[in-house]
């Protein structure tokens, strides 16, 4: 974990101690730290399995309780699950690390009543399990919570001046908060040696198997019946897989990651021209990794094997993809504007965002490295009846992803992105820019990367311009942000991000502002 990153929660009102090594106000951002290179390295002041009492102060992005330690280890970060800011908490040291100690939370001493309920609480592990982190929160407060995670990671990664970066929208909420989730992956070990050894003729579960999800801070499985974030079809097909194991444990010789997708059953004929209402009694649960899932958002279907990635809330995609559009054709858009007739879904997966959104373009290309995905796909807008030429997905050239549509008109072109985790690389980000599409809609599932690609989209736009010389002198501007929850209950927020060309007005402080820091693998853990 970056000393960068845990420097910034040693932020604190001037009438708090403080090391005099560290020079922070509220709002700065990481370069404004100033500390001894003797203080970063020393040792750590906290002993394994020491307890201590904290205040506090702040949520990191993945939904953890910072604080700073006690007198005269003040300047140290504790890091611990499932406290609220102002609350006062016991915790137990079990792992140091450069300026910040992990800790389990052992009790809260003195509540936070205005953020803290726990008869919100719905789910019998929370507080073990490390799948969610906000049950004890409003949805409202957990809302507010994921738009100050989107500020944060523009104000800290971006290195775009304020100006620059618009006025965060608020996050919208998922229809559902519980129920929601369409896959779960909970998983188990094999025997033990020990055990194995000498394994008894017929006995009910044995106390070490446990078939569940991992603990909080432990590489250790909790044993879980029924998770409430899931959809009701995985809880009803969760325990009869859970007795098969327990029946068969001895046949295992090594642990097992499972696989529980709800889905539609794909053997059911459709008609996608007059679907049926949807019926959850038509749900199955799908456990083989190579069987087709099918899934139903709004009117239109998808189908895609059981290991391949598709969102996992189906309730919010329709508000998300609704969004998306809104966002391409505005409704406050100049007459004189010329609508966008072309879409480029880069990244495009099983073909959602194309496929959805084809009926407002005239043509629409999905690409993607994968073939896997280009097949599913392309049977995808197959399976919705789509004309063959309103609809293709084309396989891209890492090197040269765009030159599949070359030919599209790049003023009345929009082009989705909708990264993995890692987000984009520069390599993509030069093609983007050559491009010089209309309008550039980002989806992200890690606002702190998107944060970082955008950037870089507005910079070398200003330094390279937008498209060919027919484009004139443009530049790429962040025209809105807004985060959408598809996981309630949890820290995770997607984040949308729309960009547009506008002529060249050169970014007023770019590259001056303080606080801003190149992003590495670990630096998002706390921000």
């Amino acid at each position: 974990m970056s000393s960068e990153e845990v420097a910034r929660t040693r932020r604190w009102s001037s009438s708090r101690p403080m090391s005099p090594s560290v020079r922070l106000t509220r709002g700065q951002g990481v370069s404004g730290v100033r500390r001894d290179t003797a203080d970063a390295d020393r040792d750590p002041p906290f002993q394994f399995r020491e307890e201590i009492e904290v205040v506090v102060d702040r949520l990191s992005s993945y939904g953890d309780a910072l604080a700073l330690g006690p007198a005269p280890r003040s300047d140290w970060v504790i890091v611990a699950p499932f406290a609220l800011p102002g609350e006062r908490i016991r915790v137990r040291v079990y792992r140091n690390a450069r300026l910040h100690s992990f800790a389990d939370l052992l009790s809260v001493l003195s509540p936070n009543p205005d953020l803290r309920d726990d008869r919100r609480v719905q789910c019998k592990y929370f507080g073990q399990c490390s799948g969610c982190q906000y049950q004890m929160l409003s949805y409202e407060k957990q809302l507010e919570i994921k738009r100050d995670v989107v500020i944060k990671a523009y104000h800290n990664f971006s290195n775009l001046p304020p100006a620059a970066v618009p006025t965060v929208l608020p996050t919208i909420g998922s229809p559902k908060q519980y129920h929601y989730r369409t896959k779960i992956t909970p998983h188990f070990e094999a025997p033990p040696k020990k055990a194995r050894a000498d394994p008894p003729p017929a006995t009910p579960k044995p106390d070490w198997l446990k078939i569940g999800f991992n603990q909080i801070g432990k590489k250790r499985v909790i044993d879980i019946e029924e998770c409430p974030i899931a959809t009701p079809v995985l809880n009803q097909a969760l325990g009869p897989i859970r007795e098969n194991i327990i029946q068969n444990i001895w046949s295992y010789k090594k642990g097992v990651s499972l696989l529980l997708r709800d889905s539609l059953d794909p053997s059911t004929p459709i008609d996608p021209i007059d679907p049926t209402p949807d019926d959850p009694a038509q749900h199955i649960c799908i456990t083989d990794h190579k069987a087709t899932v099918r899934e139903r958002v709004g009117n239109t279907y998808f189908e895609f094997p059981g290991h391949a990635f598709f969102q996992n809330n189906n309730a919010i995609l329709v508000p998300l993809t609704d969004y998306v559009r809104d966002a391409i054709f505005p409704a406050d858009a100049k007459t004189d504007d010329p609508s966008p007739t072309h879409l480029v879904d880069a990244y495009c997966g099983s073909g959602l965002f194309s496929i959805l959104l084809s009926p407002h373009f005239h043509t629409v290309a999905g690409i993607e490295l994968a073939t896997d995905a280009i097949r599913s796909a392309t049977a995808n807008a197959k399976l919705n009846r789509l004309p063959p030429d309103r609809c293709t997905f084309l396989a891209g050239d890492a090197s040269d992803i765009f030159a599949t549509v070359d030919h599209f008109p790049r003023s009345r072109t929009a082009v989705i992105i909708d990264p993995p985790r890692k987000g984009c690389d520069a390599r993509f980000v030069e093609q983007l820019l050559a491009f010089g599409a209309g309008t550039v809609v980002y989806v992200s599932c890690n606002v702190h990367t998107q944060a970082r690609d955008v950037s870089m989209i507005v910079r070398r736009s200003e330094e390279t311009g937008v498209g060919g010389p027919e484009q004139g002198r443009q530049r790429y501007v962040l025209e809105s942000l807004r985060g959408f929850d598809l996981f309630p209950q949890t820290a995770h927020v997607e984040s949308v991000a729309v960009l547009r060309p506008s002529y060249f007005n050169h970014l007023s402080g770019a590259g001056s502002r303080p606080g801003s820091k190149s992003l590495d693998a670990h630096q998002v853990e706390i921000s």
